[in-house]
């Protein structure tokens, strides 16, 4: 049973994606709290990484990303796993999409591991985490993105340990990535040298 009471939402921009201003009472430890936050609706999302046993690589993308470039990345652009939002599909449906427009391989089987909340305190977004195998033959486009969504995504193949130490060093920023690649190392899904 919910403590939690919303009074009024007002919505203060949807021009990308909904940013919303929510009053709410909230009842804690027998007193009941009258509260406002914002919160940015962009709608939840799937991510996953793409591994090979046998070579030990895993597949990431490059592409610029706004908000890291405005907080202090030099060049804006991040290391990530292959991700998307849902739009209207399954989160299983989603990461097939966006694992074949982003890097080019076409998977079947993909593992669902878990769902996060990413930025809780501000954004309603869930995401959905995925790992799948790759061979060389699930290649069937150069990957790149969609260039209708002005996507302009660089997809790197890396040695999983080389993508470990990335992480280490700040080349690898991404939260998600370093989640999956954390769980990939784990799980022993792949070898280390």
């Amino acid at each position: 049973m919910s403590n939690v009471i919303i009074l009024d939402t007002e919505i203060l921009s949807d021009n990308w994606y909904i940013l919303k201003r929510v009053t709410y009472e909230i009842e804690q430890n027998g007193t009941v709290n009258k509260q406002q936050r914002e919160a940015y609706d962009r709608g939840n999302g799937a991510t996953i990484l793409l591994y090979n046993k046998e070579n030990a690589t895993v597949v990431l993308t490059r592409q610029f990303r706004m908000p890291t470039f405005i907080n202090g990345n030099a060049d804006g652009y991040l290391i990530e796993a292959c991700a998307g939002l849902l739009d209207k599909d399954n989160a299983e449906d989603c990461i097939k999409r966006e694992t074949e427009e982003e890097t080019g391989f076409k998977v079947t089987h993909v593992e669902k591991i878990f769902e996060a909340y990413m930025s809780p305190g501000s954004v309603t977004e869930i995401l959905y985490f995925f790992v799948a195998e790759y061979t060389r033959e699930m290649k069937v486009t150069e990957g790149g993105g969609l260039i209708e969504e002005q996507e302009n995504i660089e997809v790197l193949e890396l040695s999983f340990d080389k993508a470990l130490a990335m992480i280490k060093s700040g080349e690898i920023r991404d939260g998600k990535t370093i989640m999956l690649l954390q769980y990939a190392a784990i799980n022993n899904l792949l070898p280390r040298v």
